[in-house]
């Protein structure tokens, strides 16, 4: 293509030429991922908190730390965070979640739970994964808590200021 373009029409040609390569899109099909007990498992992170998730199909019982998600995470809150991507998903009440959640505080451990629940229903069943990625489940919450520095109180805050 060292042609020169003079003109509109030129152009016009040059474009036509070039929007006639047809370019191949490649389709990668992704295979459920499960285990010889039928699990999917996936790690989430939010915060300092990692919770390590396993679902399998049941009757949507979830146990986080050996306790069931009503006694762990007592603020309906965070249970509500919990449900969110079985409902993005659209399967609620199909699958049954065992997590188990190190590190951070409640909400980041919710946060955490949230984040592997998603990862999983994704693994175990890939046709789920345009949902959850549109509603940004599958991303992970890199904001955390910034650090002291020196000449401060805290990461921004200076000391009083007194002028006597």
């Amino acid at each position: 293509m060292t042609e020169e373009i003079k003109s509109l029409d030129d152009l016009n040609e040059v474009v036509t030429v070039t929007e006639t390569v047809v370019v191949e899109e490649v389709v990668i099909d992704r295979e459920p991922v499960r285990d010889e007990l039928g699990r999917s498992y996936a790690t989430g992170k939010r915060k300092d908190a990692v919770a390590r998730v396993w679902i399998k199909p049941g009757s949507g019982k979830v146990t986080v730390n050996g306790r069931d998600m009503d006694k762990y995470f007592a603020r309906p809150v965070l249970q509500m965070i919990l449900r969110q991507p079985f409902t993005v998903a659209g399967v609620e009440g199909e699958f049954d979640v065992t997590a188990t959640v190190k590190g951070g505080g409640l909400s980041g451990q919710a946060g955490a739970v949230k984040h592997g629940i998603s990862k999983a229903l994704q693994i175990y069943e890939p046709s789920l994964r345009g949902a959850l990625k549109a509603a940004g489940f599958l991303t992970r919450d890199a904001r955390v808590v910034e650090r002291k520095k020196y000449g401060k109180r805290k990461a921004r805050r200076s000391f009083q200021f007194s002028k006597r």
